[in-house]
């Protein structure tokens, strides 16, 4: 049984005010689930519509209408038969979309298979119509259904919150209606309670129950309500707790995808190849009361909401200091403005502004987003986690050293995410820099931005590493190091069951080869950056082929998109992700922060100032790991942004690690040399560097 709730949330379940859908979470797995469908234009929230087709697909899907509309009535036979009006014109839009979902693939499939489908509601019709719009059995309610142990799959719509809100006096087919008053919304909860509760009420013993909040009913978007009871797809039934599904790789979080391939898992039905969910199975405990998990998961969607009106601001800001740092750093350095002590100051401050980026995600394990002010919350938590960085860097005698502080913040930025990554990588959930589960784009491994940050980190920290071992003679142990540390990073960057990066992976390995080329004193060719490109595409193609012949419902994306070049669906996914790629460079704030980043890297550290040589080649000449090091991340910040949809993203965030960490090392550079005259200008790739005393 599939019960849908169009806009139920966490939030909107009480002991009083709904008695019977609280009973059922206190028997049943229970998660959030995001409802991203195929979005309309200009507006972020999920319609009923939109939510029944994704369930009736597998696939995200939608409708052409501009507004929010509620689920045309089917058009009932004689026999109890129904067929959904406007369909094909439907079924036409959605084959067009990006994602090419596959309306009526739920209803079909069940069919196939020789099981009959009932609806209860416009709602579920959509859900449980075949590929041809028609439904084997519909009904207003499911009482008149009968006995319902005689069908396969019986598919409910309770539609009480969405008809409200899109009903509501002042609403206006043209515009999102707005959101419901709290009176108004508790009286809808109530009544869809109550109609939950009589369905229950006749389902047959030993049957599943899936219970979902299919859509939102309010103008934004929120993670929706998720329960299921009954036998699950391995057999054994729901465990009182958490739900999860291999789709999230995260505790309490499923998606509304999976729940068609939840559905054909428990009718033991072969699911098609155009449903791309996972089915819902138990996961960890939830907490003991029903009080306190129904609160626990209202607090996920509150965390991801609060994200969603967040992140736009905090960049903002964030860009906004980012530039005025680099300002303020280029009188410091190039004219010497306010001598030594504003040297040292700013050294301080670049360690700090470098760690910004890891503790963005080292956030996440404070609950900011429950404070009354979450914005102030967010930027005074990271201020706190790359504060704490910065004091861990200037702690130790390691401080003196110019690659020092780069190392230590460099250092816990790589570990930080390569634990997390191997470990669910919840700490990029609901990070500013990390996952929006309510959009839906991404649940585990590493995001773009987060392998931009954790590449960086990785190469820099080697780069440190390096050095004080040359320093002591130690050349062949360095590289050994480099190699065994950078190999294992690619392998968690690429791996299914770890970062499951697609993109990644040959940037990361073409950035890391001209850093091991460079450290090794190796000369850089093009025939050796096409060998090192080709062996990075081999390489996440075998990784990717590996995950494809795993099981389809063990899969994850790097294993669709083989089965998606197998059937001629490949074209679509990298049209849809040039397109987004380059739609990122309309993006002013990160286009704005790249190019003021490198215009620093060139402009300021790379040519003498009145502090005498060029910072850059006086850090090069004390630490020349560095120039391997900083030569890597820009080869992988480039060459991410060329083949990631995520874009300038990735050099925004790659060089907002490595400019700072970079410009700090050069300070230490000029406050370890004496008095110079200016030089000619030099560029990141080194001219030949003014004599300093000997590198340490």
């Amino acid at each position: 049984m599939l019960v849908g709730v169009p806009g139920l949330r966490w939030a909107d379940l009480s002991e009083t005010g709904t008695p019977n859908l609280w009973a059922l979470v206190g028997k049943s797995a229970s998660a959030s689930m995001s409802i991203r469908a195929y979005p309309r234009p200009n507006h972020p929230s999920t319609c009923p519509v939109a939510g029944w087709l994704t369930v009736s697909a597998g696939q995200r899907a939608g409708s052409a209408a501009s507004e929010c509309a509620l689920p045309p009535a089917p058009q009932a036979s004689a026999d109890g038969s129904a067929t959904v009006p406007g369909w094909a014109e439907l079924a036409s839009f959605n084959a067009a979309t990006s994602y090419r979902a596959t309306i009526g693939l739920l209803g079909q499939a069940v069919r196939d298979a020789g099981g009959t489908v009932a609806a209860v509601g416009p709602g579920a019709a959509l859900g449980a119509a075949d590929k041809s719009g028609n439904v084997q059995k519909y009904a207003d309610s499911a009482g008149a259904l009968g006995d319902l142990s005689r069908y396969a799959l019986v598919v409910a719509d309770v539609d009480d919150l969405a008809r409200a809100w899109i009903t509501q006096p002042g609403a206006t087919p043209a515009a999102t209606p707005p959101d419901l008053t709290r009176q108004a919304r508790a009286q809808a909860v109530a009544a869809a309670d109550r109609r939950v509760g009589e369905i229950l009420r006749l389902l047959p013993a030993g049957a599943t129950t899936l219970v979902a909040g299919l859509s939102d009913a309010s103008a934004t978007s929120h993670l929706q309500v998720a329960m299921a009871e009954g036998p699950s797809p391995a057999g054994e039934p729901y465990r009182r707790g958490h739900l999860t599904a291999s789709s999230t790789r995260q505790d309490a979080l499923v998606t509304i995808t999976d729940l068609t391939t939840t559905v054909l898992h428990l009718l033991g039905t072969p699911v098609p190849e155009g449903a791309v969910g996972r089915p819902w199975m138990s996961g960890g405990a939830a907490p003991a009361s029903v009080s306190d998990t129904v609160r626990e998961l209202s607090d996920a969607d509150l965390a991801s909401r609060v994200l969603v009106e967040v992140r736009a601001p905090f960049y903002a800001v964030f860009v906004a200091v980012q530039l005025l740092f680099y300002g303020l750093a280029a009188f410091a350095v190039r004219r010497r403005w306010g001598g030594h002590r504003v040297l040292a100051v700013t050294q301080v401050l670049a360690v700090a502004s470098g760690a910004v980026a890891v503790s963005t995600f080292l956030a996440q394990l404070v609950p900011w987003w429950n404070l009354s002010h979450p914005m102030a919350a967010l930027i005074l938590t990271i201020m706190g986690f790359a504060g704490l960085l910065a004091a861990l860097a200037f702690a130790g005698p390691w401080r003196s050293h110019v690659l020092g502080p780069l190392s230590v913040v460099a250092g816990v930025t790589s570990l930080a995410l390569l634990i997390d990554v191997m470990t669910g990588s919840r700490l990029q959930v609901n990070a500013v820099t990390g996952y929006e589960p309510v959009t839906g784009g991404r649940f585990y491994g590493f995001s773009n931005i987060a392998f931009a940050v954790y590449a960086t980190g990785t190469i820099l920290a080697l780069a440190g590493v390096a050095q004080v071992l040359m320093e002591r003679g130690r050349r062949a142990i360095a590289l050994a190091i480099c190699l065994a540390y950078g190999l294992l990073a690619i392998f968690a960057d690429g791996w299914p069951a770890w970062g499951a990066d697609f993109g990644g992976v040959p940037a990361f390995v073409l950035g890391f080869a001209v850093f091991v080329m460079m450290l090794s004193g190796r000369r850089i060719t093009v025939g050796r950056l096409a060998i090192v490109a080709v062996a990075g595409a081999a390489l996440i193609s075998v990784i990717a082929l590996a995950d494809w012949l795993r099981p389809s419902d063990q899969r994850t994306h790097l294993g669709a998109f083989v089965q998606q070049v197998i059937g001629g669906e490949a074209l679509p996914v990298i049209g849809r992700k040039l397109s987004s790629m380059l739609g990122t460079l309309g993006n002013w704030q990160l286009t704005a922060l790249s190019l003021a980043a490198l215009a620093f890297l060139y402009l300021v550290l790379a040519r003498p100032s009145q502090w005498g040589a060029s910072a850059l080649s006086l850090a090069y000449t004390r630490a020349p790991a560095l120039r391997a090091g900083l030569f890597g991340v820009l080869t992988t910040a480039l060459v991410g942004f060329l083949i990631n949809d995520s874009g300038i993203a990735i050099p925004a965030m790659a060089l907002t690690v490595a400019v700072p960490l970079t410009l700090a090392a050069s300070i230490r550079a000029l406050q370890r040399s004496g008095p110079t005259t200016p030089g000619r200008p030099s560029a990141p790739a080194g001219s030949t560097a003014p004599p300093g005393p000997a590198p340490r």
